[in-house]
């Protein structure tokens, strides 16, 4: 009975046997940049959290489903990153993450790039979004940079018109690999 329990697992980690990384919070930033009354403001966000399936040789067959915790919004003004946590903007008390599921990895017609598409929720709404990225592999991990644009409007942040509609968002995730015993669960 062993030996079958063995040859099973085996057979698992042959067919199956992905590469599954977990995002380091202190070792990755989220950025925006948003304008407001026509000056830049750069914020950040922390509390990463997710599992990443990533193997450059089977893209069909990578996942990324990550959140960051949305009452870390920090804009290095107190005043402001509160007010960003109430229900006008992130609503943090009503939605506390930010969450991102890719739905499609292929690659680019740049080398070295890959194209992301997935869902992006952030509070009541979710909304199909794609974006080029880099994964910079080492021993056991990878970095991954990305850089995409979102209307906040789209997703109900924000009722005011002093500030820009568009936000660039900035991702450099770096990811830790674990071993994952099913192709199901990214």
């Amino acid at each position: 009975m062993k030996n079958v329990v063995l040859i099973l697992l085996t057979a698992l980690l042959i067919n199956n046997g992905f590469a599954q990384y977990k995002p380091v919070d202190n070792k990755s930033s989220i950025q925006f940049k948003i304008k407001t009354f026509g000056i830049k403001v750069t914020g950040i966000f922390t509390g990463l959290d997710g599992n990443i399936l990533f193997d450059p040789g089977k893209l069909n067959d990578s996942k990324f489903d990550v959140t960051i915790d949305a009452n870390t919004v920090n804009t290095d003004n107190s005043l402001r990153d509160s007010h960003l946590k109430e229900d006008a903007f992130f609503d943090v008390k009503n939605y506390p993450q930010l969450h991102f599921v890719s739905t499609r990895i292929a690659p680019s017609t740049k080398k070295g790039v890959l194209l992301v598409y997935g869902k992006l929720s952030i509070k009541n709404q979710t909304k199909e979004i794609s974006f080029p990225f880099t994964a910079e592999a080492s021993e056991d991990s990878y970095l991954l940079k990305g850089t995409f644009t979102i209307n906040r409007k789209d997703f109900g942040v924000g009722e005011t018109n002093i500030i820009s509609n568009e936000v660039e968002v900035s991702l450099n995730v770096f990811a830790t690999k674990e071993l994952n015993l099913s192709k199901s669960a990214p």
